[in-house]
């Protein structure tokens, strides 16, 4: 059953990808991890710490899961067809435990803490399981896991932020990297299961973010996304000092880092993003133009049923301001298709949303209940599978039509590109984003310029996803 239908930006992590650092070498460690990581960038980004507690433990890791004593899988809630996708890698890594019995496994993330007692009860290899504010006691659940016992810690913590821990880099680009800035949530989305999972929210010490950004710029990363359920919403006060950090102003401590360090942010929750903000990117060049601002639906009834509170006017007012301070700011969105009591005006409200805001790029999804949220307790999940596959489809061919008209206006004009590799189609071209996060690739040519480079390039081709270009002489 299709249930996830999105456009992906070329940056995106893939869902269900492995990575292992290279600067480790898992030989010089007594024992091996391998960690598959699922759903948002939180969770890769989760992935890397726990990487960090588990090298101190000495264990290296390994890109092979054959010959990993620990093999993780870091998980997500968000919807039923990424519980059904791990459930079924779980089902595949039988035969990984049947070859190497003293081999370990462990569930981590949201759908840890969500169906710890299921994983317990019904998939019999599933020796950890462990969920988002536990991870600094892995090393003893492994070591309880060792000794034939079923190893559990799932308590969430309204204090956790795993600010002293140092990440290790798991996405090997050397070039962009994320950074954590708070956990949970406190918006109570009706449909969303992030606040029974990751708990309530709490922002991370400004002054270790600080630090992580200003290390990661002085190893050679050129850009740095800051990263929260909703960043607009971080607040923290230095007990020292009594200064107060809004999102705003962290924003800026980051970009004052250098000037050459670009910097974005994800997820913007459209009733918190403030003018501060707004002016703040304006303000600062190396602060990307770009702004992910999920509507969800267009129906202000709808959004009331989602608790998402904002009306549709307001929304428009939003994108309004961002249009005014930053002219020519990128923005994407998230979208929802055949949410409960969902009527075709209702879906028609949200097709003109999206014309009205002219998103670059979304991703859309059909409504899959959640166990546990107040969307299952309160409504009925009413809107047949049918409809909502229908009402999605319409969904993803405006979002097309939008994507290919916003690359289209783009032709001609010349951006500032970070290049972050190879092409993927071809090794003689190179690719990169420009600030309003568009991928952008050009030849390579005779310039001398090398990945996490800075150069000029005029768009003169485009596709639906992608800009094309030359470089500036």
């Amino acid at each position: 059953m299709l249930d996830l239908t999105m456009q992906k930006t070329h940056d995106e992590t893939r869902q269900g990808e492995a990575y292992a650092p290279f600067r480790q070498d898992p030989n010089d460690y007594g024992k091996k991890f391998y960690i598959e990581s699922y759903g948002c960038q939180m969770n890769f980004a989760d992935s890397e710490i726990v990487a960090s507690i588990l090298q101190e433990s000495g264990f290296g890791a390994t890109r092979n899961f054959e010959e990993a004593d620990l093999i993780l899988i870091n998980t997500c809630s968000i919807r039923e067809k990424a519980e059904q996708t791990v459930r079924k890698r779980l089902s595949d890594l039988r035969v990984v435990k049947k070859a190497n019995p003293g081999a370990l496994i462990g569930v981590l993330g949201c759908m840890a803490e969500r169906l710890k007692a299921k994983f317990l009860e019904e998939e019999k290899l599933v020796d950890l399981v462990v969920g988002p504010d536990a991870y600094r006691t892995l090393p003893g659940l492994i070591t309880e896991a060792e000794s034939g016992q079923k190893a559990v810690n799932v308590l969430l913590s309204r204090e956790e932020t795993y600010a002293d821990i140092a990440p290790v880099r798991l996405d090997s680009n050397g070039i962009t990297a994320f950074v954590s800035i708070m956990r949970g949530c406190n918006n109570m989305c009706s449909f969303c299961v992030v606040p029974f999972t990751r708990g309530r929210e709490r922002s991370r010490d400004a002054h270790s973010i600080v630090a992580e950004c200003q290390d990661l710029f002085n190893q050679g990363y050129k850009e740095v996304t800051l990263l929260g359920q909703n960043v607009d919403s971080y607040y923290w006060t230095d007990e020292t000092t009594n200064e107060t950090v809004t999102f705003g102003l962290l924003l800026e401590k980051v970009a004052l880092i250098d000037p050459s360090l670009r910097v974005r942010f994800s997820t913007s929750h459209p009733k918190d993003i403030t003018d501060d903000v707004l002016h703040t990117m304006a303000k600062h060049e190396n602060i990307c133009k770009y702004i992910h601002l999920p509507v969800q639906s267009g129906s202000t009834r709808v959004l009331q049923l989602m608790n998402r509170t904002y009306t549709r006017e307001w929304y428009m007012a939003k994108v309004n301001r961002i249009r005014e301070i930053i002219p020519g700011c990128g923005i994407s969105s998230d979208i929802i298709a055949g949410f409960c009591t969902e009527t075709e005006e209702d879906h028609q409200d949200t097709l003109s949303i999206m014309e009205y805001s002219r998103y670059d790029m979304s991703y859309m999804f059909f409504y899959s209940e959640r166990p546990g949220t107040l969307a299952a307790r309160r409504y009925k999940d009413d809107i047949p599978e049918d409809v909502k596959k229908r009402r999605l489809q319409e969904i993803v061919n405006l979002q097309n039509r939008l994507s290919l008209e916003s690359n289209e206006q783009d032709l001609g004009k010349t951006f500032k590109v970070l290049i972050e590799g190879d092409s993927k189609r071809n090794e003689n071209d190179w690719r990169g984003r420009n600030s309003q996060n568009k991928v952008i690739v050009f030849p390579k040519g005779n310039h001398a310029l090398n990945k996490g480079s800075y150069v000029m390039v005029t768009v003169t081709d485009c596709t639906q996803a992608t800009l094309i270009g030359e470089i500036v002489a």
